[in-house]
């Protein structure tokens, strides 16, 4: 299988001076299609600041990022912005779900915003796919029968993997998650770690989890620590 995510040297330093603090220290990892790779450490240690170096949201400054093979660093942002809407998809530890739509239309927002970029496309023909894809992604996390509720009528752990639905719904190559289980029990967040390392088997995705919940590691296809900045050996 092909590299989707490749990490070479990543630093990231914030401030200047004797104020600088240096967030990330020389990363260097690489993820495969439907590999589940989860990333363990403590709060303060770079993990997010990582995750949005990875998601094309902030830039390091040194090392470079290959996402699908592309080399991302010399991109403008309005080519990161199309890699990002084409091939990446998010779930944080809110799920972000938009209360005055329904489970069904909050799975299909981002076919919905790419289809408001504009262009020459079947806007209908485009809508009636998302849509059958996000029933079949809503049944295949059991959540079938809630497609016309909304999401103050789903449990918390139901919520978040409607927003994990969401984010697979355009076929992401790769699947960046922050804290998915932070705003759960444990018995919810076992559920969300179980089915994002099966969406990784089926759908083929890079599954990159960020988190300090050890529990996730039991899902995962391979567990990198990480602390103060740089991955433990």
């Amino acid at each position: 299988m092909a590299n989707v995510l490749e990490a070479k040297g990543l630093f990231k330093c914030y401030g200047e001076g004797a104020q600088a603090v240096e967030v990330l220290k020389g990363l260097d990892f690489s993820v495969l299609a439907g590999e589940y790779l989860v990333i363990l450490g403590p709060s303060g240690c770079g993990k997010s600041t990582l995750l949005n170096i990875l998601g094309l949201m902030d830039r390091p400054d040194a090392g470079a990022l290959l996402v699908c093979g592309q080399p991302v660093n010399a991109m403008d942002e309005a080519a990161r912005s199309r890699l990002r809407g084409d091939s990446i998809g998010f779930v944080f530890q809110f799920d972000s779900l938009l209360p005055e739509f329904t489970v069904l239309e909050n799975v299909t927002m981002p076919e919905r915003i790419a289809l408001a970029r504009g262009g020459d496309v079947d806007r209908e023909a485009r809508m009636a796919s998302a849509c059958q894809r996000a029933q079949d992604l809503l049944t295949g996390l059991g959540l079938g029968k809630t497609a016309e509720r909304f999401p103050s009528q789903l449990s918390g752990g139901e919520r978040q993997r409607v927003a994990i639905c969401r984010a697979l719904l355009r076929k992401p190559a790769l699947l960046l998650a922050d804290e998915p289980t932070g705003n759960l029990d444990k018995g919810n967040g076992e559920l969300v770690f179980r089915d994002l390392r099966g969406l990784a088997e089926k759908e083929g995705a890079a599954v990159v989890v960020v988190t300090h919940n050890e529990h996730a590691g039991l899902h995962a296809n391979r567990v990198l620590s990480m602390l103060d900045g740089a991955m433990m050996r």
